[in-house]
């Protein structure tokens, strides 16, 4: 698949509030055309110059419109899993054998909303962090279009700064997935769903949209990341799909609803 459909289809299959953050790849793809055609380029000219200034400009608001958007998300995600934890903490406070008012009925209901809580949130992170791997793809790409039609040196220099980036630098989100795992695991261990992760006793999902899109953007990782024959240093490396991926084989919707 070409990179511009599976961007057309990954921002498509993303959260409606993240539509306009991806890279904007078909109208730099026009920009790189035109400079490639353009006279100047071919005469080298001192519009040449000009041109390239032109199109780092552009590069460059794309890098800052990724890095806001990324460390919003983060610093909100920090936010929300403080207070699960917190949540979490006070229902057994509260509900638990060992707590104030110990109630079964109220200690399974609240845990069942905090469950659901936890997946939802789990599948926003999962979503960024894709939206890190897919915007690096893009100007990875875009540059290598850059270089190739108008015989500049961009490539480089400019993924060097962006490995630099906030939007690139994914380790806290990921930390923070393995954290939901752990969590899940050990608030809702596999026993107490009697080692049966199916239907009979699933982990329901309050949000199908959040869910679906996290399984898209798991499998387009996968894919934009495995090793092929045009793996280069500009590549990301493999991605192995983790503990998460059996996670999301004992979810089920509240209101299941038919797969297309």
């Amino acid at each position: 698949m070409k990179f511009g459909k599976r961007l057309k289809q990954q921002v498509q299959e993303t959260l409606p509030g993240w539509q306009d953050k991806f890279l904007s790849y078909k109208e730099l793809k026009k920009l790189v055309r035109l400079i490639s055609l353009a006279p100047s380029m071919v005469n080298g000219s001192s519009d040449s110059g000009r041109s390239e200034s032109e199109f780092i400009f552009v590069l460059n608001n794309e890098i800052e419109k990724f890095n806001y958007f990324f460390m919003e998300q983060e610093e909100d995600f920090i936010i929300r899993h403080t207070e699960l934890k917190e949540r979490i903490q006070m229902v057994i406070d509260t509900w638990g054998p060992a707590g104030t008012s110990p109630s079964q009925p109220e200690y399974d209901e609240e845990m069942g909303k905090i469950r659901r809580d936890i997946v939802d949130f789990h599948g926003e992170m999962v979503l960024l962090e894709n939206y890190s791997n897919i915007n690096y793809t893009g100007l990875a790409k875009i540059l290598k279009k850059y270089d190739k039609r108008t015989g500049g040196l961009l490539r480089l220099p400019i993924i060097q700064n962006v490995l630099q980036q906030p939007f690139f630098t994914t380790d806290l989100i990921s930390q923070l997935v393995k954290e939901c795992e752990f969590t899940i695991d050990a608030v809702f261990p596999v026993a107490d769903r009697e080692r049966d992760p199916t239907p009979e006793h699933p982990i329901l999902v309050g949000d199908e949209g959040i869910f679906r899109n996290t399984v898209a953007a798991l499998l387009n990782m996968q894919e934009i990341r495995r090793t092929s024959s045009t793996y280069s240093h500009f590549s990301l490396p493999p991605l192995h799909l983790p503990e998460s991926d059996q996670l999301f084989q004992s979810i089920q919707f509240e209101s299941p609803i038919p797969i297309a």
